[in-house]
């Protein structure tokens, strides 16, 4: 009986060496590398991080709000007036959907202050916030000077944190502003507003349809898009946790995604804009966030203020204070806020409804710091969204297809555990066991990169919590030079193989210019193979091969292959 190698001979001459290999391998390396480094270049989203590291310098360390007060004249103080408490439902509707959500409201109100009050409506940052776990100190803080507060719940009907109804949120948190207004006790020429983080984009929209707010109170302004204001975050946050400079391929087009295509239309909307600084404005920053963009935040809300004709807006920067002005992690309980911020926001709005001049300074506290410039130029990418989503689908399809098959190669073995003779996969020339160790290696190594991936996220919420990073970022820093060296060394193992195939295929006689009669049928028929004697086992390579090449495509679209 002849060896695989004596019909190899006769049916398309010697094996290759060495240097032939190489010859045939090497183009096919380079054209692979080539394709994989053009999709992360082609995928690549432009962006300016410059200038960097910008201060403002304050013109007084001092956060006190002080005011010309007349000779014999006194200031309601916090804690002047013991505070009662209870809560009433305002059913809001959703104008969009006709949706209506009874939104709970806790009014807490000075005793024994007398009529003429001003109130203050509170308006809920990112999350679920209710009326019973938001607010609380603060509000109770304003009310023992004086002031009629309102907590709502977040007013949310069926949307998510990606898709809410900034509008309705706007038209929500008025009604409760007229409820206010209307109250017997409170001067309805007095009601303002307390917006953070999130709802400072619908305090805008607000503003704009209620331009008889008396003030607002603005805890760390997004001011920017989301688009914009989320992306200076992020790409921010993934430099301070640690991360390597590669992840911010990531943060570029996630933020270059077009999420009009999902329905998703809040990422571009601009609510910077004259009318919504038109009233006196009170803005406070933590000298720890590291969410906000505080140095081109407050340029810009001057500018719209001056554009506004409106010169009353103080800033006060609190040290050692994270984005909500919190000294610590913002999960614990009752963690107090920053040094003087509950008596400097009461004065501040005492003092601007009282009418009188104010004799500090308006821009004071800690120095207001911002790493990178505002991302400005960052818009959305159709192109690049559509071709992302059907490379995602198409590589879950391809790898759910291939597990499928080697489900069914796995039953098939055990089945046939009592004939061994007979073959269920019957991989010739080795190609078995190098499709086993380029999965696995490929596959492990899509999972490093998600695990890094995954620390960076948990690292930033951490920081966006009030937490610091560690001192050794581990995997999130190595796993993304490690992930580009394994792929590059997987795409030379691919391109061997194929190479391996176009040998065994020319000496199976295939590849010549006049094919040998009867060639095709042998491979085919699995009597002269090229990668397996049966079907099942070539159908498994060519699966295992598309899903291999569609991780790496992946790869290529988070800029993995830019060297």
């Amino acid at each position: 009986m002849r060896s695989t190698r004596d019909r190899d001979t006769r049916h398309g001459g010697a094996a290759w060496g060495r240097g032939r290999r190489l010859l045939v391998s090497l183009p096919i390396f380079l054209v692979l590398l080539g394709v994989l480094v053009a999709v992360s270049n082609l995928t690549a989203v432009e962006w300016d991080y410059e200038p960097t590291d910008r201060t403002v310098a304050t013109l007084d360390a001092d956060t006190a709000v002080t005011f010309d007060v007349p000779e014999g004249a006194t200031l309601a103080r916090r804690g002047q007036y013991e505070v009662s408490e209870r809560a009433i439902v305002v059913p809001v509707t959703r104008e969009a959907t006709g949706e209506v959500q009874d939104m709970r409201v806790v009014l807490r109100e000075p005793v024994g202050a007398g009529g003429g009050r001003p109130g203050v409506v509170f308006m809920h940052g990112a999350g679920h916030g209710t009326c019973y776990d938001s607010f609380g100190d603060v509000a109770y803080a304003m009310s023992s000077a004086g002031f009629v507060t309102a907590v709502t719940d977040k007013p949310t009907w069926s949307t998510t944190d990606v898709d809410r109804d900034y509008p309705a949120s706007a038209d929500a948190y008025d009604q409760v502003v007229g409820l206010l207004r209307g109250m017997e006790d409170v001067d309805p020429a007095q009601v303002g507003i307390y917006a953070t983080s999130e709802s400072t984009w619908i305090s805008s929209y607000l503003l704009r349809d209620d331009p008889d707010v008396a003030f607002q109170i603005l805890l760390s302004p997004m001011v920017y898009t989301p688009r914009e204001a989320l992306g200076f975050f992020v790409a921010q946050d993934f430099a301070l946790a640690g991360a390597h400079d590669g992840y911010q391929s990531i943060v570029r087009r996630v933020f270059g995604v077009d999420a009009e295509l999902f329905g998703l239309t809040n990422l571009d909307i601009r609510t910077l804009t004259p009318e919504a600084f038109a009233v006196p404005t009170f803005v406070a920053y933590g000298s720890k966030d590291v969410m906000t963009a505080q140095v081109d935040g407050l340029e810009q809300i001057l500018r719209m203020a001056r554009l506004a004709g409106n010169d009353d807006v103080t800033i006060r920067s609190y040290a050692m204070a994270n984005h909500v002005l919190r000294l610590g992690h913002d999960d614990v309980v009752g963690e107090p806020f920053a040094d003087r911020y509950l008596d400097d926001l009461v004065d501040w709005t005492v003092g601007t409804l009282a009418g009188l001049e104010q004799t500090s300074e308006r821009v004071a506290g800690d120095v207001i710091v911002q790493s990178i410039a505002v991302p400005t130029e960052l818009h959305a990418h159709r192109t690049m969204t559509v071709y992302g989503v059907v490379l995602h689908a198409a590589m879950l399809l391809l790898l759910l297809a291939t597990a499928v098959v080697a489900a069914v190669a796995l039953v098939r073995r055990l089945r046939r555990g009592l004939h061994p003779d007979r073959p269920t996969l019957g991989f010739r020339h080795g190609f078995g066991r190098v499709m086993l160790v380029l999965v696995t290696v490929t596959l492990l190594t899509l999972c490093m990169f998600a695990v890094g991936l995954g620390e960076v996220i948990m690292t930033v919420v951490d920081l966006a919590w009030g937490g610091a990073p560690d001192n050794d970022p581990g995997v999130m820093y190595w796993s993304w030079p490690v992930a580009q060296l394994v792929c590059t060394l997987v795409v030379w193992a691919w391109s061997c193989v194929l190479a391996r195939l176009i040998e065994v295929a020319s000496l199976r006689g295939i590849l010549a210019a006049h094919p040998r009669r009867g060639a095709v049928r042998e491979i085919v028929s699995g009597e002269q193979p090229v990668l397996a004697t049966t079907r099942l086992g070539r159908v498994l390579f060519w699966m295992s091969a598309a899903g291999m090449v569609s991780v790496l495509l992946v790869f290529a679209f988070w800029g993995l292959f830019v060297y």
